[in-house]
């Protein structure tokens, strides 16, 4: 139950790489000398007006210190975004009474007008909301509001965001693409995926990624650098064999053995005892048939796995060359093969993995 409970929680979690305490540290402290410095420069300079700061650029601290690579954060989004919600939300502020209409009308407006503008900016959104909720001080000011504190506040605050990430060694802004001698691709590029490519696929997409093309770039190509370094002359089992398999116990049940089925959409699984050593395998036709030979259904149900699984079991080694387990996937029709060692189940291969790797020699044979 915990167990379950405790996936649940996972699929909940963002897929977000946790920095390293330094790093961490780091991007606190980038917000706290933004944040201070920012607001007291703002403060001197409107000798001491009572709306010299605004909460919005919190928000956008985060993003200029804590994930500064983000193309949300970078100097185009924070000074038009700001200034478009600015804008937008003290017109909605003049020529709408009714407050909730006017800061969901100016939120609205600001994330129509930055998408179309290509500076989409979240922080933004409290920078609308602001101006027509922050009360006297905010609405006497008028359009003057959009030029202090809002851009005056982005502008200091993105200064010190530069100067600081450049200081800590981080590249902000992001650069424009990988190659900086030529607008070509890089000589890696050229022989792989190239900017072109990545354009292509991002124009299909239809939802706003939280990452660079640029980032894109850069991380296929450290991709493409460690693949190319990982991959031998003649590929063995434990070269393309999936580690993580999905097994049955020899004392699982055969109820809980059809939902297993139904959950991962297999037709075949094998099967190991408490020692991880390969017994047998089960396939969905074994259990059918089980149901067929016993004419009492609560009998067959009570069946466990070692009661109907099959004993005899086609098995290979890590090292292994995949060319002899051609015959049994094309001629004997396997879905997949267990590799073991020392008896003990270590991985599987399955036909999946054996078109994707041979699909792959004969691309670099036909170059």
């Amino acid at each position: 139950m915990l167990q379950n409970q405790a996936n649940w929680l996972n699929t909940l979690k963002p897929n977000f790489k946790i920095l390293t305490l330094k790093d961490r540290l780091i991007c606190a402290v980038g917000a706290l000398l933004g944040l201070g410095l920012s607001s007291l420069i703002s403060w001197i300079a409107l000798n001491g007006f009572n709306a010299w700061y605004i909460a919005p650029m919190g928000a956008s601290a985060v993003l200029l210190f804590a994930v500064a690579a983000s193309p949300l954060a970078q100097p185009w989004n924070v000074v038009v975004g700001n200034t478009i919600a600015g804008i937008i939300g003290v017109s909605c502020a003049l020529w709408i009474p009714n407050l909730t209409i006017a800061f969901s009308v100016a939120v609205a407006l600001s994330i129509f007008l930055m998408m179309t503008t290509d500076s989409l900016h979240p922080p933004s959104g409290a920078v609308a909301i602001t101006a027509v909720l922050g009360g006297g001080e905010v609405h006497n000011l008028g359009y003057a509001f959009v030029l202090y504190p809002v851009l005056l506040n982005s502008i200091l605050l993105l200064i010190i965001a530069v100067i600081f990430n450049r200081f800590m060694g981080k590249q902000y802004p992001q650069k424009a693409q990988i190659n900086t001698r030529s607008a070509d691709p890089t000589a890696l590029q050229k022989v792989s995926v190239q900017p072109k490519d990545i354009q292509q696929v991002l124009a299909k997409q239809t939802e706003l990624l939280d990452i660079s093309e640029y980032d894109l770039q850069h991380i296929i190509l450290e991709a493409q650098y460690l693949a190319d370094a990982r991959k031998p002359e003649t590929y063995t089992c434990g070269d393309i064999m999936t580690k993580d398999v999905i097994c049955l116990y020899e004392n699982d049940e055969v109820k809980d053995v059809l939902a297993k089925f139904k959950q991962i959409n297999l037709m075949s699984l094998p099967v190991v005892n408490t020692q991880n050593i390969l017994i047998g395998t089960l396939a969905l036709y074994d259990v059918m048939e089980c149901f067929n030979r016993e004419p009492d259904m609560k009998f067959a149900w009570g069946n466990q796995v070692q009661d109907i699984m099959n004993k005899k079991v086609i098995t290979v080694k890590p090292d292994q060359s995949i060319q002899t387990l051609i015959p049994y996937f094309v001629e004997r029709s396997f879905n997949y093969i267990p590799v073991v060692e020392n008896k003990k189940l270590i991985g599987i291969i399955s036909r999946a993995d054996m078109i994707a790797v041979l699909n792959q020699q004969l691309r670099e044979s036909g170059k």
